[in-house]
């Protein structure tokens, strides 16, 4: 999965972590202590759905062309749309918001966002869109040892997401072991770990690793849109939350289900499920 995500931007994986990532951070500002975001794999904050490298796939017809300018699905899909229309006040879809648009569209004055990019080309677009913004810092560093760096936040509240592009074979090794490292720094922030779903064995590999951490109060949230007897596309996507918010296991199972329905789709569904329990 060697991409740039301009390619990708919008498309069903990109609508169903956002939506996640959007309602978790509704959570988190249900109380006024100040909180912090590190995005850990950030891309370049915004996408323009138009331009040539977005039409030549059209992934994202598929994804948010099937939820902007339409009924609401569902009610806890508002705070990710509300996110899509601030970057398209005219009603037009051109700009499509990634993880950090999403994030910074959450913040109040008291919290904090902390941005990370490797690519250097990528770096300097994410520090351009940020520029003169005191609530977001924009660091190029790998996004393992930023989890090193950055943990645990002075503010003890917050979100880490954990959203690699899978350039790498061994991708969900690094991430089972950076969750636990980032966890034994900061045990009591919600982690989010996005994953594709293509072979489902590999999942299964990463779920298990996660497991025998030790880590607990794991929730498992996955959408697929095609079945599953293929390797060669991306099925759908999951999403692993260390410590989410109350609740959300139950929202999620009402949401997710009205998301597949809304989106084009093969097969697959909608599923949500504990990995681990909260500690007795």
């Amino acid at each position: 999965m060697n991409y740039r995500h301009i390619f990708h931007a919008g498309n069903p994986a990109d609508v169903m972590k956002h939506a996640m990532l959007a309602l978790i951070l509704d959570h988190l500002r249900a109380k006024p202590t100040p909180f912090c975001v590190l995005d850990t794999h950030a891309g370049i904050g915004r996408y323009d759905l138009t331009s040539e490298a977005a039409r030549k796939t059209g992934e994202s017809d598929e994804g948010i062309g099937r939820l902007f300018g339409h009924p609401l699905p569902h009610p806890a899909l508002a705070p990710y749309l509300d996110a899509v229309q601030a970057l398209n006040p005219d009603g037009a879809l051109r700009w499509y918001p990634g993880s950090p648009r999403i994030a910074r569209a959450a913040l109040r004055p008291q919290d904090r966002l902390v941005l990370v990019e490797l690519h250097p080309d990528d770096a300097v677009s994410l520090k351009a869109e940020f520029a003169g913004d005191r609530s977001v810092a924009v660091h190029q560093s790998d996004a393992y040892t930023a989890l090193k760096a950055h943990l645990p936040p002075k503010e003890k509240r917050g979100l880490v997401l954990i959203d690699p592009p899978f350039e790498q074979p061994d991708e969900f090794a690094r991430m089972a072991e950076g969750l636990a490292q980032a966890h034994r720094r900061w045990s009591t922030g919600i982690f989010a770990l996005w994953y594709p779903i293509k072979e489902r064995a590999a999942v299964w590999r990463f779920q298990d690793a996660v497991e025998k951490t030790g880590i607990p109060k794991v929730l498992i949230a996955e959408l697929t849109w095609h079945p599953e007897d293929t390797h060669l596309r991306l099925n759908g996507s999951g999403l692993l939350i260390v410590n989410p918010p109350w609740k959300l296991d139950e929202t999620l199972k009402e949401m997710l289900p009205a998301l597949h329905d809304a989106l084009p789709s093969t097969g697959g569904g909608a599923a949500v499920s504990w990995l681990t329990p909260e500690a007795p």
